[in-house]
């Protein structure tokens, strides 16, 4: 009798390992597609403004070839302000362009929360298959 519950025990806690390691799976899995979706997002965001951004430079040059045709218009100074609007809309597609780029960079997309969560998932799971004797060493400190 004493045998058969031990083996029951053992059975009950293999078991019990089989869910948690299922179940903590599971939670990973939903992190990853939860992180995933949101760095979909972010990747989303920065297309749009590589977009705007690039809109923004076309309207940019379309001003400098409308300054073009200002400058051989009857005023003495128009060119010169549809220069500098132009030159101030290339400005901004620019820097619109380059921080839609910066969002699409490879670090920006990592799931950094479930890499985290797989570290310490992996830590935890390594001190607790420390060999007995070291088990028993940490214990007293």
């Amino acid at each position: 009798m004493e045998i058969r519950k031990e083996e029951k025990s053992i059975g009950t806690l293999i078991s019990d390992l089989t869910r948690d390691i299922t179940t903590l799976f599971r939670q990973e899995i939903r992190l990853v597609k939860t992180e995933m979706s949101e760095k979909v997002e972010q990747a989303e965001s920065g297309m749009t403004m590589l977009a705007v951004g690039g809109a923004v430079a076309y309207a940019g040059f379309l001003i400098l070839l409308a300054a073009a045709v200002l400058g051989l218009s009857l005023y003495l100074e128009p060119w010169l302000a549809a220069l500098i609007v132009a030159a101030v809309a290339l400005i901004v597609g620019m820097i619109m362009v380059v921080k839609g780029k910066s969002h699409l960079k490879a670090r920006n997309l990592m799931p950094e929360k479930t890499v985290e969560s797989l570290q310490r998932d992996k830590d935890l799971a390594q001190k607790h298959t420390l060999p007995s004797h070291q088990t028993t060493q940490y214990s007293h400190r």
